[in-house]
């Protein structure tokens, strides 16, 4: 039976990377975007590469488009082996660069934003994994990998030594702390069955989320979910990665 694996968020950066590092392992994967003309392109050029990648039309905030991309997946596939959760907003108004920390304060966002950044990094995601759920359970040992950030650590952000104190904000980390706490709660639920859940953080990485700031490739920063969207039934369930090993939550 061939394996099957979904990426949101997949036409550029690092859930590009994910799609081509699944790729070249043999899966068939459906390169999940909310744009068809840029999706369409990022699958057609993965392609062109020799792997077997799909472009599948979705938005995680859109309710009838998760559906209608479960709905695809089923029709052509009966099942789903891998679930890479990869979409995700640093800020509400489209403004990904790096900006004064007096804007990303707890007391310079509004709700609104702070909603909108959650719409998608924390709804969008449930949205998502429960409409897949059904056919990540007729998967012979289903995987979800849910990209996070050290950003939404605890630990991490309380250590004076780490680079994480200086970000003080809300949006984006508290975000990545709750789907840290999403991958534990869908990990309990799933304890007993072959399912895995974890959550990676890919590192500082070059992307438009950060105005391709970060020093690390898109290449690097896909590795870890690579890795853990291929562990096999002795790998981990409900930990937090990054590429050297576990993350304290």
């Amino acid at each position: 039976m061939t394996s099957i694996a979904l990426i949101t968020g997949a036409n550029k950066g690092i859930g590009y990377e994910i799609a081509r590092g699944l790729g070249t392992a043999g899966y068939t994967v459906l390169l999940g975007a909310r744009d068809t003309e840029r999706g369409t392109a990022a699958a057609t050029a993965l392609a062109a590469d020799g792997l077997d990648v799909r472009y599948v039309q979705l938005d995680v905030t859109d309710p009838a488009s998760v559906a209608a991309a479960a709905k695809h997946i089923d029709n052509e596939y009966a099942h789903l082996d891998v679930l890479v959760n990869n979409a995700g907003i640093a800020r509400a108004d489209g403004d990904e660069r790096a900006l004064d920390p007096a804007a990303w304060a707890p007391s310079g966002q509004s709700v609104d934003s702070i909603r909108a950044v959650f719409e998608v990094n924390v709804f969008g995601l449930v949205t998502v994994t429960n409409a897949m759920l059904p056919l990540i359970r007729k998967a012979e040992a289903g995987r979800i990998v849910n990209v996070a950030s050290e950003v939404g650590s605890f630990g991490l952000s309380l250590d004076q030594s780490s680079p994480y104190w200086s970000l003080v904000s809300i949006g984006y980390p508290v975000s990545k702390t709750a789907v840290n706490m999403i991958t534990v709660q869908y990990a309990k639920e799933l304890w007993d069955t072959p399912i895995k859940v974890n959550s990676v953080c890919p590192g500082y990485t070059a992307t438009d989320l950060n105005g391709k700031s970060g020093f690390k490739t898109p290449e690097d920063g896909a590795r870890v979910a690579v890795r853990l969207a291929q562990i096999g039934a002795d790998g981990p369930t409900a930990q937090f990665f990054n590429e050297d090993g576990p993350l304290p939550w």
